[in-house]
């Protein structure tokens, strides 16, 4: 994007860093016990998956959460019981140390977001690079979080991928870049092919929002086990870098060019974690689509332009794997191709259609007499004759984003 830049913040920063976030201290779960068992629960989450995503309660007070188990009768998942302690906090941050000795000077921790690595990097990036407002800064990166109870395949996870922009603009035109962050994300994951019928944007409710945020919203998919968030897109205002600014000592204004005024910009967050979001595309890609002759095949409908290979090559028979070669070697230069002979040709389709790939080029005995291959679409299984000559065009067209 013509607004934004990119950036590779560390992962062990100073701890002072947290601190002025308001992540020490602040950032926690709420925890139960189960006294049958003993295992430890998210209060949050086990009321989210008893009513399989109908109840939200973010924002909701310890003692609202309580509550809301006892009267609703929520039980363990564990054992089956309702027999849970009272909800304690349970802090979400990795914490280490750096150096030979290990004492409170040199604690530091592993970061569980990305985003304040480009707010304490802000002055310098606005200096190195020069930009104007509206502008993004973008990473892509790791975090961790000590999370009570991973799980769900990889929907939740200690460690993940984060995709996050800190997106900084003038104030007063935060709510308008809000909303066209709202829908360029929206819009981006239905680009993706994914099902509009299992996404919705969900606005957050005033209990539900931080302290110092005017707008969230949520892209939620309808997981197979229920309504998850997905994306998170945030105006944060000039929360994040007003803290750091005032705990640091360090001036993070911007110069206007125009009026010549210095403001605080405000910020708009895009943020996504990579897993959850592939979790999105296989959970809606995957099918065991029953054919007429009553087989199931196992197919990833997944877009062309994610596909991990985006086309095999299969010689119908061992004597003409010459040609398929010559043909495999030269698409492989544009493309990230597949060369497979084990098994019959139907046997090769499944094994192809289960990995997402495409297409698939058959090179058969009318290749050698006519210079056409057949070309199999992955999705409708229809097949038709392309001159090698035109390859690779067709498929270009067929495979671009």
């Amino acid at each position: 994007s013509k607004y934004n830049v990119g950036l590779d913040s560390a992962i062990l920063m100073n701890p002072e860093t947290w601190v002025a976030s308001g992540h020490v201290g602040g950032f926690s779960d709420p925890l139960m016990d189960c006294k049958a068992c003993n295992t430890r629960h998210r209060a949050d989450q086990l009321i989210e998956e008893a009513t399989k995503g109908a109840v939200n309660p973010a924002g909701w007070s310890n003692q609202e959460m309580e509550k809301y188990i006892k009267e609703n009768g929520i039980t363990c998942p564990n054992c089956g019981k309702s027999d849970f302690t009272e909800i304690r906090k349970f802090d979400l941050m990795f914490k280490t140390h750096i150096g030979v000795i290990e004492n409170d000077k040199s604690v530091v921790y592993l970061r569980p977001e990305t985003a304040q690595g480009i707010f304490v990097n802000f002055k310098n990036i606005l200096r190195t690079t020069r930009k104007k407002l509206p502008f993004g800064i973008a990473q892509i990166g790791k975090s961790f979080r000590n999370e009570i109870t991973p799980g769900n395949f990889i929907f939740r996870t200690r460690e993940f991928e984060q995709m996050e922009l800190e997106f900084f603009c003038k104030p007063g035109e935060d709510l308008e870049w809000y909303d066209y962050w709202k829908k360029y994300c929206f819009d981006f994951v239905l680009s993706l092919g994914v099902n509009p019928e299992k996404l919705r944007l969900r606005e957050h409710s005033p209990e539900e929002l931080s302290h110092y945020s005017k707008g969230t919203s949520d892209i939620e998919y309808l997981f197979p086990f229920g309504w998850g968030e997905l994306w998170g897109i945030a105006d944060r205002t000039d929360f994040d870098l007003t803290r750091h600014s005032e705990h640091s000592g360090e001036r993070l204004e911007y110069l206007d060019p125009v009026t010549n005024e210095r403001y605080i910009p405000y910020c708009i967050e895009p943020s996504v974690g990579v897993e959850r979001l592939f979790l999105t595309i296989f959970c809606d890609s995957y099918e065991e689509e029953v054919l007429d002759n009553g087989e199931t095949r196992e197919v990833l409908h997944l877009h062309p332009f994610l596909a991990p290979i985006k086309v095999a090559v299969l010689p119908l028979v061992k004597k003409l794997e010459d040609k398929a070669l010559e043909i495999y070697d030269e698409l492989r230069k544009d493309f990230m191709a597949d060369y497979d002979t084990s098994g019959n040709i139907g046997r090769r389709y499944r094994r192809q259609d289960a990995i997402g790939t495409p297409f698939c080029v058959t090179i058969d005995f009318d290749t050698l007499e006519d210079g056409t291959v057949t070309v199999r679409d992955r999705d409708t299984m229809s097949q038709v004759r392309v001159k090698v000559s035109e390859l690779k065009e067709y498929l270009a067209e067929r495979l671009k984003f």
